[in-house]
């Protein structure tokens, strides 16, 4: 995966922009997405080549600084250029994600032109992260934004991975006229988007195979009583533990939602400690459900694809993360 951030800004140290695009940085490349930053500032002479840099990207972040007023004239210099220069059929499969950072006021209408002028160039926009910042020390130091920031980067992933659907704007309905071409006539390159989303429809179908499966499974625990709840997926994760190198530590705490239940799993090498409890050295914190946790223990799904699909939210080494299903494999 490849996004491409495209910085609107003057580049001063304390514009809470670039905390906000470091952050998303650093986590879409933990995740391994391959993340391509540029400066408009330092472009100045070149602004009009920048469009050819969209040729590789499945997203772009537009990254602009409301300091007065507007989106400032670089980041708009750019989006003429892609007007003028950029393969129109290219940018229909490219999402973007506005980020707009205010110290004064207007980043709601800051964030509505980036959106206009994307859906006109006949991208597809996808909610971003959109702020007022008073303080820009305050608001780096926030935990709470932090994390806010973090979850942003990690819809951003799922989004564009899965090839998210959004509902057809009014604007880029019109695109065909604007580009030259008949919307009726599609080219080889909206086809296979087309044949992207049939199999997203698959996938959907899928999903819904499951839920009902786990639907059958939980009435059926139900029938037979519960389990010795101190020992509830204890047995299975020791089952499925199979030992990383001796140097590997990994702490990974899973809280259940629906049963108000935390299981922690220590992993130092050959050793595992598995118990419910809680622990302050989690390298890892997942917040998910019972049923999602029992699926997995029953080899019907993996711990990453319940990440990707939003059934788990984490925490934490997300290098750690990729690892859960190395160490512990279900059949």
């Amino acid at each position: 995966m490849n996004v491409n951030i495209y910085y609107g800004g003057r580049g001063v140290i304390e514009d809470p922009t670039l905390y906000v695009i470091n952050k998303l940085t650093e986590v879409l490349e933990e995740l391994r997405a391959t993340v391509t930053r540029y400066n408009i500032f330092e472009q100045k002479s070149g602004i009009a080549m920048l469009a050819n840099t969209l040729k590789n990207a499945d997203a772009v972040i537009l990254a602009v600084s409301v300091e007065w007023f507007g989106i400032g004239g670089m980041m708009q210099q750019f989006l003429d250029s892609c007007w003028l220069y950029a393969d129109k059929n290219k940018l229909k499969k490219i999402y973007m994600f506005p980020v707009v950072i205010s110290t004064t006021t207007g980043e709601a209408e800051a964030e509505y032109m980036l959106s206009k002028a994307w859906e006109i160039l006949g991208g597809t926009v996808y909610p971003g992260i959109r702020a007022y910042v008073e303080n820009n020390v305050e608001f780096e130091s926030n935990e709470n934004y932090k994390r806010m920031i973090e979850k942003k980067a990690e819809d951003i992933y799922r989004a564009v991975n899965q090839k998210a659907i959004t509902f057809a704007s009014s604007v880029n309905s019109g695109s065909g006229s604007i580009t030259g071409s008949a919307m009726i006539d599609l080219t080889p390159q909206e086809g296979e988007q087309l044949s992207e989303y049939v199999s997203n429809d698959t996938f959907v179908r899928k999903q819904k195979e499951d839920v009902e499966e786990l639907s059958q499974l939980y009435r059926s625990f139900l029938e037979k009583g519960k389990d010795d709840d101190s020992m509830e997926f204890v047995r299975e994760f020791r089952a499925a533990f199979h030992a990383p190198d001796d140097d590997f530590k990994a702490t990974y705490l899973i809280r259940m939602t629906d049963s108000g239940r935390n299981l922690v799993l220590e992993v130092a090498g050959k050793n595992l400690k598995c118990y419910y409890g809680d622990s302050d050295k989690a390298d890892v914190t997942a917040t998910t459900t019972r049923e999602t946790v029992n699926t997995i223990t029953r080899g019907r799904a993996t711990f990453q694809g319940g990440f990707m699909s939003s059934k788990i939210t984490c925490k934490g080494d997300f290098k750690l993360l990729r690892t859960f299903d190395q160490v512990f494999r279900f059949e």
